[in-house]
């Protein structure tokens, strides 16, 4: 049985761990070098982030075994109404895709804004077909194209 919980300082190593499967995984289906990725340095800030309230994570374990996890920060815009969350990263390990840990994660995350007073959950997908499965997942719990593409500069 599945067993999801807030992440501690504990879950850390284990967590940038996934994160580094999952630009992996992006970047393998996009066929591009888009992130930087030291395991190291990730541990790091995902620690501070964590300690400092600025992230917040939800894993999920198999047994012992960190199968998945969810990440959110609070933002906050005038056109989202004041306090919204976004969820920057999320990942499920493969070999527990199609189980429903996916949409217990995002269970954990929706349930933790309402918390929080969020009036909305943003999150971001290529608009490619390599991630059409992930869109068609978002759509179906209920999230809404919103328009617009998202864009960066490097500081």
């Amino acid at each position: 049985m599945m067993i999801t919980r807030t992440a501690t300082v504990q879950d850390v190593p284990q967590i940038a761990e996934m994160v580094g499967e999952l630009l992996a995984e992006i970047m393998a289906a996009i066929g591009e070098q888009a992130f930087n990725f030291d395991l190291a340095v990730t541990i790091e800030r995902l620690g501070a982030f964590l300690s400092q309230e600025k992230y917040f994570v939800f894993v999920a374990f198999d047994g012992d075994r960190p199968a998945g996890f969810v990440a959110l920060y609070e933002s906050y815009a005038l056109h989202a109404e004041g306090a919204f969350g976004t969820i920057p990263e999320f990942y499920v390990r493969p070999a527990f895709r199609s189980k429903a840990l996916g949409l217990q994660l995002l269970s954990k995350a929706k349930a933790f804004g309402r918390s929080r007073g969020w009036k909305r959950l943003e999150v971001t997908t290529p608009p490619l077909p390599q991630f059409d499965r992930t869109l068609a997942f978002y759509e179906r719990e209920g999230f809404a194209i919103s328009g617009g593409r998202k864009l960066k500069v490097l500081l």
